[in-house]
């Protein structure tokens, strides 16, 4: 038995056009179909992120309440965060992450709600507990950052 081998001539090398198309489009239907779920993933990880960084600024009021022992009140606004030394009325902190007012800014299209303003004490224990709400602007998707009266702080969905 013999075997021959298929050769194209001299001239003829490389792809045919129809080929490349064929792969071109689909190529194109891969990107199209998958660019919604990347969109999706993106928007989603940036809310995680955000929240993650909320939790460690909570984090870091409970340390410091500990640090300087004495009591660590954060509160919020919609956009932004600061510690207040002593009690939620006292001297705002001013340090490593804050500006010049002691704000610590929330990723841009963040929003934050929160049912309380956690007072963080010596030990790190928080009164009362609180629930932050961490909301993405562009799709309105939520995650919650919870303080127990432990002063554990844990992220949600």
């Amino acid at each position: 038995m013999t075997f021959t081998r298929w050769t194209r001539p001299l001239g003829h090398r490389g792809f045919s056009v129809s080929e490349l198309l064929v792969v071109v489009s689909v190529i194109g239907i891969l990107t199209a179909a998958s660019v919604p779920t990347f969109v999706s993933h993106y928007q989603h990880a940036r809310l995680r992120a955000a929240a993650e960084t909320i939790a460690a600024f909570l984090n870091q009021g409970r340390q410091i309440g500990i640090k300087e022992n004495v009591g660590v009140c954060v509160h919020i606004t919609s956009t932004a965060m600061h510690y207040h030394v002593g009690s939620c009325v006292g001297p705002v902190w001013i340090g490593p992450g804050s500006d010049a007012a002691g704000t610590v800014r929330a990723p841009q299209g963040i929003t934050l709600t929160t049912t309380a303003d956690p007072v963080f004490n010596y030990l790190g224990a928080a009164s009362p507990a609180a629930t932050y709400t961490v909301r993405n602007t562009q799709t309105n998707r939520t995650m919650t950052v919870t303080v127990a009266t432990s002063g554990r702080v844990a992220i949600g969905p």
